[in-house]
């Protein structure tokens, strides 16, 4: 009975635990100024990696970026839109 019992356990234990195999990432990078806009896709593959790791290095992520010179202003938008295949 003892060993039905151990056995039970080891199973339950083994089915919560988390699969760590190769996934991709695949991203769309977007540039915009003030007068043209650059776009271009990358896919990346993490390699044996949980599900829930590979979703926090696959994230979107925006950044602006102001330069002055004198009286000009000049803004840049990056755009980094990723999923997780």
């Amino acid at each position: 009975m003892k060993k039905i019992i151990l056995l039970a356990a080891v199973i339950t234990v083994a089915s919560f635990a988390s699969c760590k195999k190769d996934r991709t990432c695949e991203c769309t990078y977007t540039t915009s100024g003030t007068t043209n806009t650059v776009s271009h896709t990358s896919s990346t593959t993490l390699t044996k990696v949980k599900k829930s790791d590979a979703k926090y290095f696959c994230t979107k992520d925006v950044n602006t970026n102001t330069s002055t010179s004198g009286s000009m202003s000049n803004t840049s938008t990056s755009t980094s839109d990723c999923k997780l295949k």
